[in-house]
């Protein structure tokens, strides 16, 4: 084999100034990560994943993750047909508390609210041409949870699930930047500094029966949110019952990294430049964007209008947690109340609308899994 010959088969000869574009977007996902500390256990797979997606395979050579037979087209299969995200549901449930928000019910209200984005998005994708499938699944980036943006993807538009999936969690990742901003506009200081009453003490009984009866619920509401939140639940059963603590470990440390880990990278390595870098996908980034401002604004500005009716005022930054970016919104929501009161402690009640954000999404994602998927 002369030189030229080696060159023409080495990556050097097909890589293009997109896949460079997108590498770049890797290492920039990897700097955040550890110089920020935005969301490391996405964006260091994410990242990485961008960048061994972009490297240009050789013909013949089955080496992405769409060429068949590959290794990483298994890998991607997990993505594709929605394995991983039930089993990152799994993992949340068993790592959650829902005592505050069983506590205090009416913060379940927030996580509904901040919904608000999801549908609002969709009417505006099919507003620029979406189909009614690729509209659903654009909307829910805004409820700013990556598992359940890649599951109803994957089940009603996959030709988008690469945008789509590095969009919710790019955005996740940037909750501290994007969110903080709008919390002070349509908040006054005042506002900001209300003190939370301490949540009650929630006994091990209700509990138990909580995930049970949530379950039950939620899946006769929306049947399509039976996958993940069946997972969620089932996997807060095993943490209150008390006696599969064995499982309940497994599933919020083994098991979620593990899935985290492959979820991650098969998504950035999904992001090929010639298939990715298109106007479709610039389009999806904004509406995106739009989403998740408006699911922030609407559980803030859904706060304020409780308190016209509530004796006891509900703290307005709390709604920004109704998002489903877990436990991410609900650390800005404390940080920012903390910088406005030393002595305002809000995390615990902001997990109320971030777990309640949580199941939101996911039924918001069975409503539209229902409504649009034989369309």
């Amino acid at each position: 084999m002369d030189l030229l010959s080696f060159y023409n088969n080495s990556g050097f000869a097909h890589m293009e100034w997109i896949n460079l574009i997108m590498i770049a977007v890797g290492v920039i996902f990897i700097y955040l990560a550890v110089t920020k500390d935005y969301e490391p256990l996405l964006l260091i797979p994410i990242g990485f994943g961008i960048i061994v997606g972009n490297i240009p395979p050789i013909e013949g050579m089955p080496l992405s993750v769409y060429a068949k037979g590959s290794v990483f087209s298994y890998l991607y299969l997990g993505v594709m047909k929605g394995i991983y995200p039930p089993l990152i549901f799994l993992g949340i449930g068993a790592m959650t508390d829902f005592s505050t928000m069983l506590s205090n019910p009416k913060l379940i209200l927030l996580g509904a609210a901040a919904q608000i984005g999801v549908f609002l998005t969709f009417l505006g994708s099919l507003f620029l041409g979406f189909t009614p499938q690729q509209a659903g699944a654009i909307g829910i980036i805004g409820g700013a949870d990556g598992p359940t943006a890649i599951f109803l993807s994957s089940m009603l538009a996959p030709e988008l699930l690469g945008p789509i999936a590095i969009a919710a969690y790019s955005y996740m990742a940037l909750v501290p930047v994007i969110q903080p901003p709008i919390m002070y506009l349509f908040t006054t200081k005042k506002e900001r500094r209300i003190h939370m009453k301490p949540p009650r003490q929630v006994s091990k009984k209700e509990k138990i029966i909580f995930p049970i009866v949530a379950f039950l619920i939620c899946a006769l509401i929306a049947p399509g949110s039976m996958t993940l939140l069946g997972m969620l639940f089932f996997g807060n059963l095993l943490k209150e019952s008390m006696v599969t603590e064995r499982l309940a470990n497994t599933a919020r440390n083994s098991l979620i990294d593990i899935v985290t880990i492959l979820l991650g990278f098969s998504v950035g390595a999904s992001t090929q430049a010639q298939t990715f870098l298109t106007s479709q996908s610039i389009l999806i980034f904004a509406l995106g964007a739009a989403s998740f401002v408006v699911a922030t604004m609407g559980g803030v500005l859904f706060a304020k209008l409780m308190n016209l009716f509530l004796k006891d005022k509900i703290n307005p930054l709390l709604g920004a947690a109704g998002v489903s970016a877990v436990p991410d919104s609900a650390r800005v929501v404390h940080a920012v109340g903390l910088k406005e009161d030393p002595s305002n402690f809000l995390l615990m009640h902001a997990m109320a609308p971030n777990v309640a954000g949580v199941i939101g999404s996911a039924i918001a994602a069975g409503v539209l899994w229902s409504a649009l998927g034989n369309f």
